[in-house]
């Protein structure tokens, strides 16, 4: 099985493409350490929360997210709640559900250097995942 973080997410523009099953999604899910699986109202998501240093590191977080996101074309909901709490929900919009580009996102961001950005407790969980 390849690496989902050494893959790149394919244009949402085909109207072939359909949201994966919830088997297929717990079968990807182990890929993405950190992630949590949510069913919202039919619709299948990924999610994690981060307890960052403060405001301008939750900042600085979405910044490294976004580049990420921008070379992917695929780009996550991102949340910044209090002025500590970083939640990032990925799924994709175009067909209401999760495809593979959702969980290759996801490992993407699973690859960055955040541990900096994080509250020491909250750094110390993370790196053990």
């Amino acid at each position: 099985m390849l690496d989902l973080s050494t893959k790149k997410c394919v244009p949402c523009s085909s109207k072939d493409m359909r949201p994966m099953t919830e088997q297929a999604a717990n079968d990807l899910i182990p890929q993405v350490a950190g992630w949590n699986l949510v069913n919202e109202g039919g619709i299948l998501k990924l999610n994690q929360s981060w307890k960052v240093k403060s405001f301008t590191k939750g900042l600085e977080l979405f910044k490294l997210v976004a580049d990420v996101a921008e070379a992917e074309g695929h780009h996550p909901d991102l949340h910044l709640v209090g002025w500590n709490n970083v939640t990032i929900e990925i799924w994709t919009h175009a067909v209401g559900g999760l495809t593979e580009n959702d969980f290759i996102l996801a490992a993407k961001i699973n690859g960055l250097d955040i541990q900096s950005l994080l509250k020491r407790k909250a750094a110390a969980s993370a790196a053990k995942k």
